[in-house]
């Protein structure tokens, strides 16, 4: 009798777990929200879900319980009536800043306000830098955004490419409490017709690291890097070139190591121009050393790429990957995880030679930007936005890979999945969730006429756990899972219409 009882308890608090682990609470919809709000999921402060919402010069931070029950709505005085051209938020657990820019007259300025745990502006907005004499309409920002990974060190940055020989880079480097630490103006050279500075990356020192990058001509593959670096407090860089020995590299991704004082560069790789992605570049820098460390190139096998083909030539399986994340390990070993995503319009398939290089970077105005691309899509810079034309946007497998930390590939594994979409790509992708002892993978799959959102995960050794479909799950609510936000080790907030509304769940691993 006394074991029936034990094993009954067992499975009741084993019940339980099954149950809070699948937890979703939904938030109701705003019925004062227009259709066409913008949003931005902020985090968590001191217990409470912070929700940024924009429709034009409105801006107000919505406040969420426990219950996802919002207690409060409160409005930002942040640029007089005037545009806002983009936002940023850096979160800390009991405040976070809106860091964001807009234009007045001829000067564009680059601002930001504190957001106290309740949600409400905290003290008048800060000008961080401006920008004077700009004798156009800007419709996009100026400046840039990187924080460091303890988030310590905040930057902005901007880079004048009025001069094709020799670019302008500003950068402003400000502290926690964004006291302003250093500003630098500095004249980097373009030897090349196509040369462009891409990948910056600040790390837990404020030390920057970015790449100067040479391709044959813009939308081509890149024949040449080399590495930018930055100390902090100094108004002078070091560049050096890395290595690359007849091969061709696109999609470049920094990390700053800051465990190891390491900066890994990687990217897609193929052996001949425009040709076939074959495998993945890695370069590890030493940053007290000042020098490449390590340099490898490994090749897909013929397995994996059949694994991640779906349909057609295995050959050209990886042509369609995009680098979306690339998660570092204590060890100094690194996890690539990639995605399938291309876009049709009319029937006219759209390859990554049409996302590349030529429009993120070459502007008929003085001034580019540039943002990060990972956890975006390549249609995010270059898609097709004619309204008139009916675009299909897919998002299929997702590729996760394994590398030791000289390079050699330990293991790899597939999340398999096919999505499209005809005109919005809200609802297809994925939300990753780092839960510390497995990836949690969560999108869209399509039963019958309606979307269910999964969850599939992967755990240290590699194997694909499919776990049940969340039980909860009320009908008319469409999940945007690749917009999702991890807020707690096993919390993450997705947004999600109903009814043409915008709401949002929290999910509980």
């Amino acid at each position: 009798m006394k074991k029936q009882v034990t094993v009954m308890i067992a499975c009741l608090v084993f019940a339980c777990f099954q149950a809070r682990s699948q937890r979703i609470t939904y938030s109701d919809p705003d019925r004062d929200d227009p259709r066409t709000m913008n949003f931005e999921i902020v985090g968590k402060i001191n217990g409470k879900v912070l929700v940024y919402k924009n429709y034009r010069d409105l801006h107000y931070i919505a406040v969420f319980d426990a219950e996802m029950r919002m207690t409060d709505k409160n409005k930002l005085e942040v640029s007089g009536g005037i545009r806002v051209l983009s936002t940023e938020f850096v979160i800390y657990p009991d405040f976070a800043y809106m860091i964001y820019q807009y234009q007045k007259k001829s000067a564009l300025y680059c601002m930001a306000v504190k957001i106290d745990g309740s949600g409400k502006q905290s003290g008048a907005p800060i000008e961080l830098d401006s920008t004077e004499n700009i004798n156009y309409a800007s419709s996009s920002r100026i400046y840039s955004v990187i924080v460091s990974e303890d988030k310590q060190k905040i930057m902005i940055f901007k880079i004048n490419s009025k001069s094709d020989k020799v670019h302008k880079l500003t950068t402003c480097l400000f502290d926690k409490e964004l006291k302003l630490l250093k500003k630098s103006v500095l004249a980097i050279n373009m030897p090349e017709r196509n040369d462009f500075l891409s990948e910056f990356t600040v790390d837990n020192d404020g030390d920057l690291v970015c790449v100067r990058a040479s391709g044959t001509a813009a939308n081509d593959n890149i024949n040449k890097i080399t590495l930018i670096t930055k100390p902090a407090m100094y108004d002078a860089f070091a560049s050096n070139d890395l290595k690359l020995s007849g091969i061709f590299l696109d999609d470049i991704r920094i990390r700053a190591d800051n465990i190891n004082k390491h900066y890994l560069i990687s990217s897609f790789v193929s052996k001949t121009r425009r040709g076939n992605i074959e495998g993945l570049y890695y370069s590890l820098w030493d940053k007290s050393q000042m020098k490449e460390i390590l340099n490898a190139n490994t090749s897909f096998s013929e397995d994996l790429k059949a694994d991640a083909k779906g349909e057609g030539n295995s050959k050209a399986a990886f042509n369609d990957f995009f680098l979306k994340n690339i998660i570092l390990r204590k060890d100094g070993g690194f996890i690539v995880v990639a995605e399938s995503a291309y876009t049709s319009s009319r029937g006219n398939t759209m390859s990554r030679w049409d996302y590349l290089y030529g429009s993120p970077y070459w502007s008929p105005t003085d001034y580019y930007n540039w943002r990060s691309p990972m956890g975006s899509y390549p249609w995010g810079y270059n898609g097709v936005n004619n309204p008139n034309a009916l675009t299909r946007y897919y998002a299929d497998n997702v590729a996760v890979i394994s590398f030791e930390p000289n390079g050699r590939m330990e293991w790899s594994n597939m999340i398999r999945k096919s999505q499209f979409d005809d005109n919005t790509d809200n609802f297809i992708g994925f939300g990753l969730m780092n839960t510390g002892d497995q990836l949690h993978f969560i999108f869209n799959i399509q039963e019958k006429r309606n979307l269910i959102l999964s969850d599939q995960s992967i755990t240290p050794g590699g194997q694909v756990e499919r776990n049940p479909t969340f039980k909860n799950l009320d009908k008319g609510y469409d999940f945007m899972p690749r917009h999702a936000k991890q807020i707690g080790q096993r919390q993450a907030i997705v947004p999600c219409q109903y009814r043409g509304f915008t709401c949002f769940a929290k999910i509980e691993f």
